[in-house]
This record gives C-alpha cells, sequence and structure tokens, in this order.
C-alpha cells in the first residue's frame, strides 16, 4: 500500500478538543513503522521475543504491532478492563520476555514484580513517541523478518466471558487467511474508511488497505462511549465500514433516531459479540439505507466461522428466533466446515440428524492450533483427526436442513431441570420481546440436573419496578409470557437487576453465571 497508494490515508487520529486531526498515510505509516522498529531492536527486542503491549488503542498501538512484526517479535495483547487480578493471572502465564508501554505501565511491572519476573526488556514510550519514529525512518535498509506458516505471530486473548481469560496462540498462516477470507467475503477495497469499534480490529486494516479511524471508545468501557461523538466522527470522515457489538450500535442508534440522523455513507455494518435482536437490524436499516449490514460469528480462537445479512434475517429468520427457536448464524464461510456434536460430559453418541442441538465444532485455516502455556485447556478445545483439527466453540448450535447454523447459547450456561435442558437463546428472546424488558438471563437455580429455572430481568431504562405492587404487576405479565410458549413454559421464577454484568469487550456478553451466584438463593424479587 506504501508503495501503489503512498498518499492514502492509513492511520487517523480524531482530535479530543476540536484541533488538528493526527493524520498518517500510508508512506507516512511504512515510516513510522521502520523507526519504530529500529527503536525496539536498540532496546533488544529481537525475532522471537515475547513482548507484552500496554498500550492505549490508537496510532501508537497500530504502529507497534506491526514494527514487532517487522522484527518477527511476537505482540502479546490482552484487553484492558479486565480487572487487575485476571490481567496479573495472564501475563504470569504468558511469561513475556519484553514489556512495551508507558510510564504507568512500567511502574505497574516494577510494583507487581512478581508477576512480571520473566519480563527483561522493558521499552518505555513516551508522550513523542510518534515524531521520534518519524525522525528515525530508514526504510530503505529494513529486513523484514520473513515468517514461516507456522511460526508463533501473536498471542491474543479470549474475553473471558465463561471462564479466565486465555491466551490464544496466532500463526502467521490464520491472520493471511483471515484477512483473505474478510476480504472476500465482505467485498472490501482499497480506499474504503473503517472505524473499529472493538480496537483490535484496526490491525486488520493496513493489509486489507482500509484506512483506521481510531474511535472515540474506551476500550475497558465500551458501552459508555459518548454516541453524538462517534456520530460526527463517522459523518466528517464518510466512515464505509465499522465494526462493533450489538449494545453500542443500539446506543449509537438511539442517538441517530433521537436526533433524526442518517448516516448515507456508511456501505457496511458488521455487529457480532452477542445474539443481535431484530428490532437493531430494523433500526440501522432506516438509519443507514445504502449499507449492508452482516452479523458474522466466530471466536478469537476461530474467526470467522459463518455469517448472515440483515436481509435474510428480517426476511427469513426472524420469525424463528423471537419464537424461541435460537438465532440464524447463516451458512459457513469458504473454507470453513461446521459440524454438531455432544459437549465434553454428555452422550457420546454421534448427532446424526439435522435440527439436533449439540455443541458447535469446526475446522479450516483460521482455527488457531492451541492457547498459550494451558495444555489442558488446549486437549478439551481441540479433536485431532489425522490432519484435520476441529474446535469446539463451547457453544450450542444445530443446523438446518439448508446447513444454516442455528445459535442456542453458551455450553456452560444451558440450564438442565428434571425435565431436560433449557437454553439461553431459546428462552430469552420469548421474554425480550417484552417492551419494558431491555434484556434477560436465564439462570439455574441448584445443581445441575435438577435445576430450577429463573430469568432475571434488566428493564428498559426509567421502568424498573419501585415498589411490590408494580413488582408484582410486572411479573404477572412476564408469566402470562412464559406460558404463551412452549419453550418457557415450566419458568416461574422472575427477578429484576438494574445493570447486568457483561464481558469487558463487547459489554454484550452477560455473564449468566454470576447472576446465578447473585440470585441463587432468592425468591421472585
Amino acid at each position: 500500500m506504501a508503495l501503489a497508494h503512498p498518499e492514502t490515508s492509513a492511520l487517523v487520529q480524531p482530535s479530543k478538543d476540536g484541533g488538528a486531526h493526527l493524520v498518517l498515510n500510508f508512506s507516512q505509516f511504512a515510516s513510522h513503522v521502520a523507526g519504530a522498529t529500529r527503536q525496539l531492536q536498540d532496546q533488544g527486542i529481537s525475532r522471537g521475543c515475547r513482548t507484552l503491549l500496554m498500550v492505549q488503542p490508537g496510532l501508537e498501538l497500530v504502529v507497534l504491532v506491526f514494527s514487532l512484526f517487522q522484527v518477527g517479535a511476537v505482540p502479546i495483547v490482552i484487553d484492558p478492563g479486565m480487572g487487575l487480578r485476571n490481567f496479573r493471572a495472564c501475563v504470569k502465564r504468558t511469561k513475556p520476555d519484553a514489556l512495551v508501554g508507558g510510564g504507568l505501565a512500567q511502574a505497574i511491572s516494577i510494583l507487581f514484580f512478581q508477576t512480571f519476573r520473566s519480563v527483561s526488556i522493558r521499552a518505555c514510550i513516551r508522550k513523542n513517541f510518534l515524531q521520534v519514529c518519524a525522525q528515525r525512518d530508514e526504510p530503505v535498509d529494513l529486513k523484514p523478518a520473513h515468517a514461516k506458516p507456522e511460526d508463533l505471530a501473536a498471542i491474543l486473548f479470549t474475553s473471558g466471558s465463561t471462564g479466565p481469560p486465555k491466551g490464544v496462540c496466532y500463526e502467521h498462516r490464520h491472520f493471511d487467511a483471515q484477512v483473505q477470507i474478510l476480504r472476500d467475503l465482505y467485498n472490501i477495497k482499497p480506499g474504503e474508511v473503517d472505524m473499529p469499534l472493538l480496537p483490535v480490529f484496526a490491525l486488520f486494516n493496513p493489509a486489507l488497505g482500509m484506512t483506521t479511524v481510531v474511535p472515540p471508545v474506551n476500550p475497558s468501557k465500551p458501552a459508555k462511549a459518548d454516541p453524538a461523538r462517534i456520530v460526527r466522527i463517522l459523518q466528517e470522515f464518510k466512515v464505509t465500514n465499522s465494526f462493533g457489538s450489538p449494545v453500542l450500535w443500539k446506543l449509537i442508534g438511539e442517538h441517530c433516531e433521537t436526533n433524526e440522523i442518517q448516516l448515507p455513507d456508511l456501505r457496511r455494518i458488521l455487529m457480532a459479540g452477542a445474539s443481535v435482536p431484530p428490532e437493531l437490524l430494523r433500526q440501522w436499516i432506516k438509519i443507514a439505507p445504502g449499507a449492508k449490514i452482516h452479523t458474522p460469528y466466530g471466536a478469537t480462537e476461530c474467526l470467522p466461522v459463518s455469517s448472515i445479512s440483515a436481509k435474510r434475517i428480517l426476511s427469513e429468520t426472524c420469525i424463528k428466533t423471537e419464537a424461541g427457536y435460537g438465532s440464524c448464524l447463516g451458512r459457513a464461510v469458504p473454507g470453513i466446515s461446521i459440524r454438531i456434536q455432544p459437549p465434553i460430559g454428555d452422550s457420546e453418541t454421534t448427532i446424526q440428524e439435522d435440527q439436533e442441538i449439540g455443541e458447535i465444532v469446526v475446522t479450516g485455516p483460521v482455527v488457531t492450533t492451541a492457547y498459550d502455556q494451558l495444555p489442558e485447556a488446549t486437549e478439551r478445545a481441540k479433536i485431532r483427526e489425522g490432519d484435520i483439527l476441529w474446535h469446539r466453540m463451547g457453544d450450542l448450535g444445530y443446523l438446518d436442513n439448508e446447513r444454516n447454523l442455528w445459535f442456542c447459547g453458551r455450553v456452560a450456561e444451558r440450564v438442565v431441570t428434571p425435565e431436560g435442558p433449557l437454553f439461553t437463546d431459546f428462552c430469552e428472546a420469548v421474554f425480550n420481546q417484552h417492551p419494558r424488558v431491555l434484556r434477560s438471563a436465564l439462570i439455574g437455580l441448584g445443581q445441575v440436573g435438577s435445576q430450577k429455572p429463573a430469568i432475571v430481568v434488566q428493564p428498559e431504562t426509567g421502568h424498573f419496578p419501585r415498589d411490590a405492587r408494580k413488582r408484582g404487576a410486572f411479573v404477572e405479565e412476564l408469566s402470562e409470557i412464559a406460558l404463551s410458549s412452549p419453550r418457557t413454559r415450566t419458568i416461574e421464577t422472575f427477578f429484576f437487576h438494574r445493570d447486568f454484568p457483561v464481558d469487558v469487550r463487547h459489554n454484550a456478553k452477560i455473564h449468566r453465571l454470576a447472576l446465578a451466584r447473585i440470585f441463587g438463593s432468592q425468591t421472585n424479587v
């Protein structure tokens, strides 16, 4: 891109205070990567060096990641905001050789010396880092590190939505396959402008030839973002592509709807991280009438797996979703194979029939091979059949007669009653149609196998029941909804909670097991 389109904008950091935006074209981006590479090499970072990045998302992070690739080092990227305890556990287990970060990051590494004891190289990133990079560019003399397809490229962490976060080992072949699939699947063209509301997705853009506009989103609290500011940036930079969670798109969509704003420049919207409500898709079709809206499915361990368009959801599948048959995730993307089999611990009989529910298992060129330093977790998640490696997604689903994949919920979050299992995506979709329900969560009370099902409701703003009378009336309405569907008629217990615990990355995946612990000893509240 630097050779073919040197003047095309590569990275844009919007101003926070109305001043000049920081913009790097592809030629400048290449020069900054070259300058940063020299800095890292001068600090002792070399090929194979496991390097923990403690840098805020933005231009510096993108420049540093590509500089580490240039060196042949292995970036380690851990989600900010996962909590100090989880963060320290991830660092200790990953054993980084080097730390790249600002003064605060360096201070944390010294304060928690035992956690960072493997670190022998500390590269401090100053406020003038990008200016120094620009002054030290020597691109002609740089010799890129040539990698084999199976060489370790990076370690990226899972969100930890149903357990401790795990480091996923990405090889160069996995990144290469992802770039090719995403480009072909969504017909992405060089010169498009992307604002990735999940900042790590900015790392794909240079390879795709897209301009990256850094979003005004705190990665540890994405749902607290200012929708008005996001919309202004979408408009000012004529953003054509954006990826984000349903929670963020709901936040932005409500702002647009309230202020009668349309976004005609958007050509492509990707919504992922949790099930996407059909009403959110209907809202965004009005806000961005020229955009194609897609909901891709995948995980840190393998992305993408499948994809479906809003058009298909609204015309074909949403009726079944609202009736409690799960969320349609579309068909497998090219190169990916999907099968359904019993989860670990269930009967090991093979699932033969379409529409029989089991764990989603996938194989293909984007399926990663291992978790870092976690051989037992790797053994549980991977299935080797000769030269083919399958990955257990940890999700429940089924394939219909046309090989569409349907999502039913997480394996760990199903509720197993004496009458049989209940699935989160089946039950919650029924209750979410109540006009005062923002979202709901199926939880199980008691021991697995004899659990009592319950629904926790987070009401829409301003509709939390404030007294026993209003609570009783709300529960009565929910009970009527429960009796209206065969999916939910055994549910008789209801709770209310003001703000659901959610994952750090998307703020969209509900921590249902945490809710079960909160309400485990209570009756209807």
